[in-house]
């Protein structure tokens, strides 16, 4: 496959996409009738999410060091 975009996919592709790339051999294997951390990617297998947006709604922010709130104690250093 060339392409992973929802406009070149059709659902059963890109639910297909997400199975083989969890390592699941079936979606309802688990007791809770889905496979751990599938159901973040609901919206691309819906078409409603490409999976670049996804990635980057659970992309950690970072607090540079200079910008992290200044305590009131010695600065030694």
């Amino acid at each position: 496959m060339s392409s992973y975009l929802i406009k070149d996919t059709t659902k059963e592709q890109r639910e297909q996409i997400i199975k083989d790339s969890l390592g699941y051999c079936d979606l309802s294997c688990d007791e809770g009738g889905a496979a751990y951390g599938y159901d973040m990617y609901q919206p691309y297998i819906d078409g409603e999410m490409e999976l670049k947006e996804i990635a980057q709604s659970f992309r950690p922010s970072y607090i540079h060091a200079d910008d992290r709130p200044q305590s009131g104690g010695c600065e030694a250093f």
